[in-house]
């Protein structure tokens, strides 16, 4: 064991150089720099009087706190885990063989995990992501499938420390779901989520079948970053058309029975949106128009148009095209990306959320092109 000890040292030393470059990569002392710089403008006596520009700068305040916060966090971790090893080896501690091993492991992932955030580079990679989910033909089998990839974000927000919000839930006919739509709050939810926009495959025997059969369905997963009201975009009243129903679903105790849920339909494009898990009408159609203009956002960004009039048509809000990934449940199982060729053969674990070697081969596989 002592040997493992050593090995683990020696592996613990050699990873400051790993560490080093990281730093670099991050600009770490460039970060501190404009931290200093910002937290300047908070003590402006006019700084409050601009609460949009203020609130903008306190939440850069924040992610480069995080940034440099979490950096600095795992060069100690590093030089405290060296330590730890140093000790054990000088008094022939056994003991603590599985604790600096188990450091070791975990300095290795945070190092890893600040790497693939270097790789977050776009515009738009910070923020929060607007996920809605819709079920492909096939009735209760492919909305089965809308609801199961719904959990598995859901999860993954969760468990990644975001703060995941339902907006909008349509109950399917038998089970599943027609259509959903979730908020993921946090620094880089866009950044990570918009790997997982397209179409997913499932190929499983269907509990719907009392024949037992094989039965493939597909679903959609539509990922856009969600972007602050800064004005650009106009929403004229003749162009849209809003209707109020009754709230239902899997919100609980969360979506009001009431028939406060709003729908607005922009009918230019056929893009509908809608929310009902707000107080009321009110908030629910605010929340809704906000959703609206990210997408139209998101649109006219990704295709490159000059202004929101030139986009055309539903073609834009699904398209059934080539799946992304494959989740296989019979004969095997097997979860595969058809863009990086990554694939976990732990498909209950995929589905309750660990999806990260999915997206970090994603990222890594992009680096350096265009969102």
């Amino acid at each position: 064991m002592i040997i493992a000890l050593e090995e683990a040292k020696h592996t613990l030393i050699n990873f400051r150089d790993n560490i080093t470059e990281l730093g670099s990569a991050l600009r770490i002392e460039e970060l501190k720099l404009q931290l200093e710089e910002l937290e300047k403008k908070t003590l402006d006596a006019d700084f409050w009087n601009d609460q949009t520009n203020s609130g903008k700068i306190l939440r850069q305040v924040k992610q480069l706190k995080d940034k440099i916060e979490a950096y600095e966090n795992l060069v100690g971790k590093l030089e405290d885990t060296i330590t730890l090893a140093e000790l054990a080896i000088e008094e022939n501690d056994e003991s603590l063989t599985d604790e600096v091993l188990s450091e070791l492991e975990a300095i290795q992932a945070e190092e890893e995990k600040q790497r693939i955030e270097i790789l977050l580079s776009g515009e738009y990679d910070k923020n929060n992501a607007i996920v809605s989910f819709h079920p492909g033909a096939g009735g209760t089998e492919a909305q089965d499938w809308a609801l199961m990839l719904y959990r598995m974000y859901t999860r993954w927000g969760e468990k990644h420390g975001y703060t995941v919000k339902l907006i909008d839930w349509l109950d399917g006919e038998e089970a599943g779901l027609k259509s959903a739509t979730i908020t993921i709050e946090g620094t880089n939810a866009y950044g990570y989520l918009k790997s997982e926009n397209g179409v997913h495959r499932l190929v499983r025997v269907s509990p719907f079948d009392s024949s037992g059969r094989r039965h493939t369905s597909f679903a959609s997963v539509e990922v856009m970053p969600e972007f602050e009201d800064d004005n650009t975009i106009e929403l004229r009243d003749e162009d849209l058309e809003i209707t109020a129903h009754r709230s239902s679903g899997a919100g609980g105790q969360h979506v009001n029975k009431t028939d406060s849920a709003i729908r607005i339909t922009h009918l230019p494009t056929g893009i509908v949106v809608g929310c009902q898990t707000e107080r009321s009408q009110l908030q629910n159609k605010e929340t809704a128009l906000k959703m609206l203009k990210s997408k139209l956002m998101e649109i006219k960004q990704r295709e490159k148009l000059e202004k929101i009039d030139d986009i055309k048509g539903v073609k834009t809000n699904i398209e059934w095209g080539a799946q992304i990934r494959s989740y296989v449940f019979m004969p095997y199982t097997l979860a595969k990306d058809t863009r990086t060729g990554y694939e976990d053969g732990n498909i209950q674990a995929v589905m309750d959320g660990e999806i990260d070697g999915f997206i970090n081969a994603y990222l890594k596989a992009n680096a350096g092109k265009q969102d």
